[in-house]
């Protein structure tokens, strides 16, 4: 087995052949771009647990995201996780919005390397791209990684979602702390904060340490501005490390 598809294997996601090669180019891609400008700071050696395979996790549960799903990524970065799913999933349509025109532009050159029919690249802020008709309540999933606190992802995320869609966060143990703040934001959107319900656990040896990638799916209600029906979640995806 390759490094993407032992990890892959752990973690309890499938990925074909195409969608392997894809990945692999976009992590040589992202390794080349990083020698000349800032897309992260991870060892070359972790990135393909704690920036792919961390993206990729949610697939691992089934229905989080769903078939044909419209995302949008809001501060994408360096495409985590936005592209990775747009990568191991052609079905979905996946929108990475991004504030920095030269994490753009890479974002752009590995679209078109990869011919990836199913990326939309935005250079744009969450907060004024949420109030966008172009944007606004559009989205099956708005998903975020390392972005912001609970309260404020909240405020992030929701105006891309419509009616009974979702919103997916990537955070870290610290989410214990956020949680308080993260109910009040939901309560003044018009929801509520749900409970954190355990997913499938991954342990993966990294050069530094061992980590584990620790799934956890937070329920947040929301109706947002829509008054009378309708119905939007915002889950947690949990990272933890394992002694």
């Amino acid at each position: 087995m390759t490094d993407f598809e032992a990890l892959a294997a752990q973690a309890g996601v499938a990925l074909t052949q195409p969608a392997l090669a894809g990945l692999r180019v976009y992590r040589d891609m992202l390794l080349e771009w990083n020698r000349h400008m800032d897309l992260t700071s991870v060892a070359e050696g972790d990135v393909a647990a704690r920036h792919f395979l961390d993206s990729l996790l949610p697939l691992s549960r089934p229905g989080l995201l769903p078939d044909g799903a419209r995302v949008i990524d809001v501060g994408t970065g360096a495409g985590f996780p936005g592209m990775p799913l747009a990568i191991a999933r052609p079905d979905f349509q996946v929108t990475l919005l991004e504030a920095q025109t030269k994490r753009c532009q890479f974002l752009e050159a590995v679209r078109d390397t990869l011919a990836l029919k199913n990326v939309v690249v935005v250079n744009g802020r969450a907060e004024i791209a949420g109030q966008s008709d172009a944007y606004r309540e559009t989205f099956d999933r708005a998903v975020a990684r390392a972005v912001a606190p609970m309260n404020v992802l909240c405020e992030y995320l929701l105006p891309f979602v419509r009616l009974g869609g979702e919103a997916v966060c990537w955070k870290g143990p610290a989410v214990a702390q956020e949680e308080a703040d993260g109910r009040a934001a939901a309560r003044r959107l018009g929801g509520g904060l749900g409970l954190l319900l355990p997913a499938r656990g991954l342990a993966v040896q990294l050069r530094s340490h061992r980590a584990g990638l620790i799934g956890i799916i937070g329920a947040c209600r929301a109706l947002g501005r829509c008054e009378g029906s309708g119905l939007c979640r915002i889950a947690a995806v949990v990272r933890g490390c394992l002694p």
